[in-house]
């Protein structure tokens, strides 16, 4: 099947008539930027109180860990999330389709935040893994389902993906203040709830604005033949049984305790990738012109990687830094340290539509889509330099960093990452193989479970090294790794043709 094939193939575009309903963008955008801002809602709500919840003593209605595990295991739960996606890109390419990817993914997402509203330790597991499988099957497709919108010589698409992280990020915004509020005054739990209610609505929200979604038929774009698929389906139960099964034998017998878990995690986060590569790149169903553009996208993958890994860190070491050793006090208000979440998502509503603006204005004259993703990770890096001067010295005192510290933090990260993610996002779409398209876009999403995989080994020294040391060392790797990606700006160009 051609690129023109599955861009023109009936219920694979939106209704002609709704091309230019949504400020000049497809109408479908709307419906699934509305998705995913409860589904950020209800994610980063609940990813702001995480570690907090890992990190606050038992009899507080915590779980008790150091701050250093607590982060692991966070970053441990989003590595998880993210590896999970490589299988929901593949499900909806063969099995499932886009839109009941999606579907389905919400309604496990949904149904983990509602166990996690359960105060036992059990149901919190419960639900970090429904969540999990939820949030792999639907995070990769709904950004696939966007980039179905465009022709791939649309020159909205950049702009189209910068109104859809906006759009998102609302949610990222709202999810915190709420969970964080609630979980300071009510307790953890009721934290949990919110976000179990915000998925619901966004579920509600995608099935009544289907009609307006490219890809909202049933079938797969590249289905498995029936018998392929009855196997495939009985691989799947029957694996994931096993799997459970061995699991929990594992660690009833004491031998996969928690640490050996996160460890685990991070290996498969290092090698998923390598693999995938290896099967796209000797894959027959990829043209030569196809794997050619695989190339370069792994310069981005590894540039994604980077900054990543400092972007998941407001949401563990940060949130422990922000309850420890900063103010929860702006302009005369007290806050929950939760609520420091929500400044990057404040910031990302706020800049991304200028940032959509100027994509628009400057046209095809606009940074390659690489120099973009190389000042993305530059930013990430100087956000955590920063942090470096108001630790510095004050690690083992009573001292409190002013907000504004963190606030300044939250402002480069969130620049950076409407960067970095909108031009990464709207660059895998088009450098995709075709019969890898929703897979590819899993394949980005590898570049955040390989973040979170080796922050999960990283913050593990957050309790062992001094502050200043801790950020400062991570922010110069990640501005040294956006440097070499501008340095490779003249090959980028020329070979992620029709990347521009």
């Amino acid at each position: 099947m051609s690129r023109t094939d599955v861009d023109t193939a009936p219920g694979n575009q939106p209704p002609p008539q709704d091309n230019h309903a949504f400020f000049g963008q497809p109408r479908g955008l709307l419906t699934l930027s509305g998705l995913e801002v409860w589904e950020r809602f209800s994610f980063l709500g609940m990813q702001a109180i995480l570690v907090l919840y890992f990190a606050d003593a038992v009899a507080s209605g915590g779980l008790g860990m150091s701050a250093g595990t607590a982060a692991s295991v966070s970053a441990a739960y989003g590595t998880l999330v993210y590896l999970v996606s490589v299988a929901g890109g593949w499900l909806a390419d063969r099995v499932l389709g886009s839109y009941r990817a999606v579907l389905w993914g919400g309604v496990l997402i949904a149904c983990g935040h509602y166990s996690m509203a359960v105060p036992t330790a059990t149901m919190t597991w419960v639900g970090l893994g429904l969540i999990s499988a939820g949030t792999g099957l639907l995070k990769p497709n709904v950004a696939t389902m966007v980039g179905k919108l465009y022709r791939t010589d649309d020159d909205r698409r950049d702009a189209g993906f910068a109104l859809y992280y906006m759009a998102i990020n609302i949610g990222a915004f709202a999810g915190p203040l709420i969970t964080g509020w609630l979980g300071d005054h009510r307790g953890w739990h009721w934290g949990f709830s919110a976000a179990a209610v915000g998925m619901t609505l966004g579920l509600v929200q995608y099935v009544l604005g289907r009609r307006h979604l490219a890809g909202r038929e049933n079938a797969a774009e590249s289905a498995l033949a029936p018998d392929a698929m009855r196997r495939a389906v009985r691989l799947i139960v029957v694996g994931t049984i096993v799997v459970a099964v061995i699991a929990t034998a594992l660690a009833l017998a004491g031998w996969l305790t928690m640490g050996r878990f996160v460890d685990l995690l991070t290996l498969i986060s290092v090698i998923a990738p390598v693999v995938y590569f290896a099967v796209m790149f000797a894959s027959p169903r990829v043209t030569r012109e196809e794997r050619g553009r695989l190339k370069p996208y792994i310069v981005l993958f590894l540039a994604s990687t980077v900054f990543n890994f400092i972007l998941f860190q407001a949401y563990s070491t940060m949130m422990l830094l922000a309850s420890t050793n900063a103010e929860t006090t702006l302009l005369g208000f007290d806050f929950p340290a939760s609520w420091y979440a929500s400044a990057l998502g404040a910031f990302e509503v706020a800049l991304a539509p200028v940032v959509a603006a100027l994509w628009v204005r400057m046209g095809r004259s606009q940074p390659h889509a690489s120099n973009k993703i190389a000042i993305g990770v530059v930013l990430g890096g100087l956000s955590f330099l920063l942090m470096a001067l108001p630790t510095s010295g004050h690690g083992g005192g009573t001292y409190l960093m002013s907000a504004w510290w963190i606030v300044g933090s939250y402002l480069l990260l969130g620049l950076g990452d409407i960067l970095l993610e909108t031009s990464g996002m709207s660059a895998t779409t088009k450098l995709a193989p075709v019969a890898f398209s929703s897979q590819t876009m899993s394949l980005w999403f590898l570049s955040l479970a390989l973040a979170n995989g080796i922050q999960a080994q990283t913050v593990k020294l957050y309790d062992d090294v001094s502050q200043p040391a801790y950020f400062g060392v991570n922010g110069a790797v990640a501005v040294a790794a956006g440097l070499a990606v501008m340095a490779a700006a003249p090959w980028l160009r020329r070979t992620m043709h029709p990347v521009h």
